[in-house]
C-alpha cells in the first residue's frame, strides 16, 4: 500500500491496528530474544503469560498451551531464558507481543541470584533461626501495621481483623512497599516503633507481584531491623507462593495479610465459647464434688446405724457443709462472671470510637490554647514594634533635620562639615535640607563660635 493512502485516508483504531500487525507480521516473521521472565501467570486456559525484559526495557509473551509440550522444565520468575517466535499485536489493547514457541533456559535471573546468595549469607550468620523466633502474643489489644496505604493489602487485613476481633487498636506506618527508598522507609518504621515501644506486634504487610515488586522485603536493611526488633513481627507479604528474605527472618509468615489477620487475634466467638466452656466446666467440677461428698454422707449413715442423736448430729454436718459448698460455688459462680464482665468492659474501653472522641476532645482544648497562647505573642510584639518605631524617628538624621538643622558636606570629598577650619573660600559645599539641597561657594569663614537662635 502508497504511503500516502494512509495521509489521504481516515482509518478506524481496529483498521489501523490490524495494518500495525500485518506489518510487524511481515516485517519480522521469526524473531530470538534473550531476557528475563518476570509475571509470570498460568491462569486456568493453560497458556502461559509473561513478560520478557533486560535493564532497559520489556516486552510481552505469550506460549499457548499446544507449543508447551516441546518445553524441557516448566518457566519461572527470575529465569533467564533465549525465546523463539514470531512479533504480532494483541488488537483489543493495541499491544505488541512476542508469541513463544520455544523457551531455552540461560539460567538464573540476576535478582534471582542475589536472592539466593543474600539468603545463604544470612542464613549461615544465623538470621533465620527458630531459636531467635518469638512467640506471637496472644490478644495485643495494640498492634503495628507497615504497609501502603493504596494497596489491597490493608484494607484485606483490616476488614479480616474487624470482622475476627472488632475495637482492637491498629497503629498504621504507611511506608512505600516498592521502589528504591521502600527498604529504608520500612526498616526506619520498624525502628521507630521499637522506639515508642507501645505495641505487642508489628505486621509486614504488601499484596503479591513479580519478584521486582518485591524486592524492598529482600534487602539486607530489612532483613536486620526484623531480627533486631525486640518486638515480634509478621511477614505477610505477597501470595502464598512468594517468599522474602522478610519471611524467613520474621518471628510468623503468614501467606496473606488475610492469614496475618488470623495469626494476630482469635476470633471473639472462640474466646467468648472458652469462656463459656471454662464456667460450664467449673459447675460441673463442683456438682461432681457436691455428689461425693452427699455419697460419704450416706456411707457414713449406713455405718453409724440409726442412733437419733448422732444422726441429728450429722444432718447438721451435712446441712453445713451443703452450705459451705453452695456459697464456695457461688462465689466461684461470681468470680467467673466479675472476670466476664471485667474482660467486656476492657474489650469496651479499646472502642475506637470511644478513643476517637477523647482525643477529639483534648486536640480542641489544645487548639484553644494555642490560639490564645498566640494573640498573646502578638500583642507583645506589636507594643515592642511600636515603641522600636518610636525611638527609631526620635534618632532619626530626617526627624533632626525636621526641626530646621542641616548637614552641610563638601563636595570636593564629601565629608561632612563640623568646623569652620575645615573650609576655605572658594570652596563648593552642598547644604541638605528635609526637602532638597542647597550648593554654595563659600566667600569667608569665621572660627568663632556663636550660639544658635532660631
Amino acid at each position: 500500500m502508497d504511503s500516502r493512502d494512509f495521509r489521504s485516508r481516515v482509518q478506524s483504531v481496529s483498521e489501523l491496528t490490524s495494518s500495525i500487525r500485518g506489518l510487524l507480521e511481515t516485517e519480522m516473521p521469526f524473531v530470538s530474544v534473550s531476557g528475563e521472565i518476570s509475571n509470570l501467570r498460568n491462569p486456568g486456559s493453560g497458556h502461559f503469560y509473561f513478560t520478557l525484559k533486560d535493564q532497559l526495557a520489556q516486552i510481552r509473551a505469550v506460549m499457548f498451551k499446544p507449543q508447551q509440550k516441546y518445553l524441557r522444565a516448566t518457566p519461572d520468575n527470575g529465569q533467564e531464558v533465549l525465546c523463539r517466535g514470531r512479533i504480532s499485536v494483541y488488537e483489543p489493547r493495541g499491544e505488541y507481543q512476542i508469541i513463544v514457541d520455544l523457551i531455552e533456559p540461560l539460567g538464573a535471573g540476576r535478582l534471582q541470584i542475589a536472592f539466593d546468595e543474600m539468603k545463604q549469607r544470612l542464613a549461615a550468620e544465623g538470621l533465620f533461626d527458630d531459636f531467635h523466633k518469638r512467640p506471637l502474643p496472644f490478644l495485643p489489644e495494640h498492634i503495628s501495621l507497615v504497609t501502603s496505604t493504596e494497596g489491597a493489602a490493608i484494607h484485606d487485613f483490616l476488614k479480616s481483623l474487624n470482622s475476627r476481633h472488632p475495637g482492637l487498636t491498629v497503629d498504621i506506618f504507611p511506608v512505600r512497599v516498592q521502589g528504591e527508598s521502600a527498604a529504608g522507609e520500612i526498616s526506619s518504621a520498624i525502628q521507630e516503633i521499637n522506639r515508642l515501644n507501645r505495641t505487642k506486634v508489628i505486621v509486614l504487610c504488601r499484596g503479591g507481584g513479580s519478584i521486582e515488586d518485591l524486592w524492598a522485603f529482600n534487602e539486607e536493611i530489612v532483613a536486620r531491623a526484623i531480627f533486631n526488633s525486640s518486638i515480634p513481627i509478621i511477614s505477610a507479604v505477597g501470595h502464598e507462593t512468594d517468599f522474602t528474605i522478610a519471611d524467613f527472618t520474621a518471628d510468623y509468615r503468614a501467606a496473606t495479610p488475610t492469614a496475618a489477620a488470623e495469626a494476630v487475634v482469635p476470633p471473639k466467638e472462640q474466646l467468648e465459647k472458652r469462656v463459656s466452656l471454662a464456667l460450664d466446666s467449673l459447675v460441673r467440677i463442683f456438682a461432681r464434688y457436691l455428689e461425693q461428698m452427699q455419697f460419704q454422707v450416706d456411707s457414713h449413715k449406713k455405718l453409724l446405724g440409726d442412733p437419733s442423736l448422732m444422726l441429728e448430729n450429722h444432718a447438721l454436718k451435712l446441712a453445713n457443709a451443703g452450705n459451705n459448698l453452695y456459697f464456695t460455688l457461688q462465689t466461684k459462680l461470681v468470680d467467673s462472671g466479675n472476670s466476664v464482665r471485667d474482660l467486656a468492659e476492657l474489650l469496651m474501653e479499646q472502642n475506637p470510637i470511644r478513643i476517637l472522641t477523647l482525643n477529639t476532645m483534648k486536640l480542641s482544648e489544645i487548639n484553644k490554647r494555642l490560639k490564645f497562647a498566640v494573640k498573646i505573642v502578638l500583642d507583645r510584639k506589636y507594643q515592642e514594634f511600636r515603641r522600636s518605631g518610636a525611638t527609631l524617628d526620635a534618632v532619626s538624621p530626617l526627624a533632626v533635620l525636621g526641626r530646621g538643622y542641616s548637614i552641610t558636606r563638601k563636595m570636593d570629598d564629601g565629608k561632612v562639615v563640623k568646623n569652620s577650619n575645615q573650609l576655605k573660600a572658594g570652596d563648593e559645599i552642598e547644604t541638605i535640607l528635609k526637602k532638597g539641597k542647597i550648593r554654595s561657594r563659600v566667600s569667608e569663614t569665621d572660627p568663632r563660635e556663636k550660639p544658635i537662635s532660631d
